[in-house]
């Protein structure tokens, strides 16, 4: 059977002065195996060719090998890394067998608080890294350092969502980028008034960034192009995305 690697995805859009007409998303192949302290920019650079305004999606797993967010388990026993889950969560949510909901100290509600063993060495699980949005400015700092570029960069991760199946990518780390699109007090295409639409471009980068990296396919990074530039400026995840627990009905 052949295997076709992934092509750019195209997205058309509905013309509009808040969105761009189309986003160019491309898998960045070739990335060697990330090691503890290793520069991810550096990486980066030298498997891709980047413009201004691109957006850098970095999965989670990477930022956390690098950085040497890694936690050694035993790897005949499937259940060994729960203690680290449990040293990684402030609240445990629910449990059900071996699954643990828990909440992270970033604010995470997500199943294992983020500790994860898929692609690594069976004696190895990954937790999540200190500060994602720390870690997303200092690689979005070293690519403007190394290349002059102004980028914005997201890490992302994958998320399970209450009351639907199947998982998704979501940001949880980001830098140079509007977490937010507030839409609130414009008016859509029949003239009526926006009153609460604030759109998550984080996540929906983060998504469909994923369509291209794939679960399996060993393609950490992607790059998004064609983002308008009004996107592009500052905010994070952890000020901008996170919902307060006051204004959260279900906490």
């Amino acid at each position: 059977m052949q295997c076709l690697r992934p092509q750019p995805l195209h997205i058309p859009q509905t013309p509009d002065t808040t969105v761009p007409i189309k986003l160019e998303i491309l898998a960045v192949e070739g990335l060697p195996e990330v090691q503890q302290d290793d520069d991810i920019a550096a990486l980066i650079i030298q498997q891709a060719t980047l413009l201004d305004g691109d957006v850098v999606v970095i999965t989670q797993k990477i930022v956390s090998k690098a950085e040497g967010a890694i936690a050694m388990v035993n790897p005949d026993d499937p259940l060994s890394h729960q203690p680290i889950v449990e040293q990684n969560s402030t609240r445990i949510l629910r449990r059900r067998g071996d699954l643990i909901i828990s909440e992270t100290k970033h604010g995470f509600v997500c199943a294992n608080a983020g500790v994860d063993r898929s692609n690594l060495k069976p004696d190895q699980a990954a937790f999540l890294p200190d500060n994602p949005d720390h870690s997303a400015k200092r690689i979005r700092h070293n690519i403007k350092t190394q290349t002059n570029l102004d980028v914005g960069v997201i890490i992302s991760d994958t998320f399970g969502r209450p009351w639907r199946r199947g998982v998704t990518d979501m940001a949880i780390g980001s830098a140079g980028i509007q977490p937010i699109l507030d839409l609130r007090g414009t008016s859509d295409a029949s003239g009526h008034q926006l009153q609460v639409t604030e759109i998550a471009i984080v996540d929906e980068l983060a998504a469909a960034a994923e369509l291209v990296m794939g679960k399996a396919e060993n393609i950490p990074v992607a790059i998004i192009r064609g983002v308008p530039a009004d996107w592009l400026g500052t905010g994070t995840i952890q000020s901008d995305l996170i919902r307060h627990p006051a204004a959260d009905l279900f906490r």
